[in-house]
């Protein structure tokens, strides 16, 4: 505990680090939910187009070795707010209800390291890692977010059309048939237009819930895609959002898919021109993410849509079309436009690439590598991970499923059970060719290396 009051009591304000002046920019996160590394346009998505986030790419920096923090949902974002890697961090799969994913009140997280900043935060949309709203349940009022307003839980973030939302903790009702996400954004610019007319430093963060679970869109985009894409009308997707919440069926849940990526380029775009207008463009980060890779749930077919841009796997594996996200970075002024990295780096490293940008100390739980100099264009003093590692729990028995390693072309997969498998993803980018066989002296270096990055969590009782 001792840690986080210093930590929160640090300086505030303009600081030096790293040998730069700290300038306080503002910072707009948004995290797509279960979004696959194909299915932007500027990552080769040729089947619909989002010239609003494609837009982060042209202007600014497009990351081609970004990686998640784990393959599924919770434990991803428990990484991104941590800074752990999935080997250390206390989250490794989604629970079964929300009691258990919350975060550790001991940890210095993301907003807190902006909060001592003097930052105003807020968050909108899906936090995932336990109830919103419930008394005495961690949640984010209670971790450096001053506003919140989204989804009361993960299970009824399922559906776009909840019963009701919250808002700073409180439940409130929406009429029925509300399209959620609209309301989600509308919080969000209202969050950016208020801090900005105040010239109050903000982080924005955005976990969308967009592309995941049910097609649901707004019912003018629906229609528009069903038109596009009639041939699928007889395919009904279907999804359970939390109970006693209305998830409707979706009928054509290819033209829902198109949909709800349309709808949420267009609110990207709506933030894009709203800095413009509020005239802190120059002075915005605005990054982009996925928590993990593409889908097939709620009648999303990744196959049709080639969500993983020809990468193997898909969300709740460990190959790469589970855990190689998009992830784009625009700062007109800093960020040289239409640049390109492959840069491997991780959900862990957002932390303390934050706290080198506003001049914090790193909490020491950090696993990351602050990415900092590539956004600033200086490659040659960009430290770089010996390895990056991921593992994937299922279920309450805490029992590990599968585990990953990177490190520089060498990917290493195991899940429970099988051999190890090794690729070379310079040469063999889709993982088809495992070398295993051939190379005993990898396999037996990546296992040394899986079992070095792996702490066992505690036991349940």
């Amino acid at each position: 505990m001792l840690q986080r009051v210093l930590f929160t009591i640090a300086v505030i304000g303009v600081a030096s680090r790293a040998g730069f002046a700290v300038d306080q920019p503002n910072v707009i996160y948004i995290l797509a939910d279960d979004l696959g590394y194909g299915d932007l346009s500027c990552y080769g998505q040729t089947k619909l187009q989002t010239p609003n986030i494609d837009r982060l790419a042209s202007e600014g920096l497009k990351f081609t070795g970004h990686y998640s923090g784990n393959t599924v949902c919770s434990p991803s974002r428990a990484v991104l707010m941590t800074g752990q890697h999935s080997g250390h961090c206390y989250l490794r799969g989604n629970l079964s209800g929300e009691i258990g994913a919350e975060l550790d009140p001991e940890m210095t997280v993301l907003p807190e390291v902006f909060k001592a900043a003097g930052y105003a935060t807020g968050a909108f949309g899906k936090w995932g890692l336990g109830y919103t709203n419930v008394a005495g349940i961690q949640n984010p009022l209670t971790h450096g977010f001053d506003e919140f307003y989204g989804w009361k839980s993960q299970g009824i973030a399922h559906t776009y059309f909840p019963t009701s939302a919250i808002s700073n903790g409180e439940e409130i009702s929406l009429e029925p048939d509300t399209f959620i996400h609209d309301l989600v954004i509308g919080e969000a610019l209202d969050f950016i237009r208020n801090n900005a007319e105040s010239n109050t430093p903000f982080f924005c963060y955005i976990p969308t819930a967009v592309p995941h679970a049910a097609m649901h869109a707004p019912k003018e985009l629906h229609k528009k895609w069903r038109q596009v894409f009639p041939e699928f009308d007889n395919k009904i997707g279907k999804y359970k959002a939390g109970p006693d919440e209305p998830c409707p069926d979706v009928i054509n849940p290819i033209a829902g898919f198109a949909a709800m990526m349309e709808n949420l380029d267009n609110e990207v775009g709506n933030i894009l021109t709203l800095l413009k207008t509020l005239d802190i463009d120059d002075n915005t980060l605005v990054m982009f993410s996925s928590d993990n890779g593409a889908h097939k749930e709620g009648g999303h077919d990744p196959t049709f849509w080639n969500s993983t841009g020809g990468l193997r796997g898909h969300k709740r594996d460990m190959h790469e079309g589970g855990i190689r996200t998009p992830m784009l970075a625009r700062w007109p002024g800093v960020i040289k436009p239409g640049q390109t990295t492959d840069h491997l780096s991780s959900f862990q490293d957002v932390l303390p690439t934050i706290a080198d940008l506003v001049g914090q100390p790193i909490p020491q739980q950090n696993d990351g590598i602050s990415f900092l100099p590539t956004l600033r264009g200086g490659a040659d003093d960009q430290q770089p991970h010996d390895y990056l590692y991921w593992e994937f729990c299922k279920g309450t028995t805490q029992k590990i499923f599968s585990q990953a390693v990177r490190q520089g072309k060498w990917k290493a997969y195991r899940q429970s059970g099988k051999p190890l498998e090794v690729f070379d993803l310079k040469d063999d980018p889709f993982e088809t060719n495992d070398l295993a066989k051939s190379m005993p002296d990898m396999v037996q270096k990546m296992e040394a290396i899986m079992t070095a990055a792996h702490t066992p969590l505690p036991a349940k009782e």
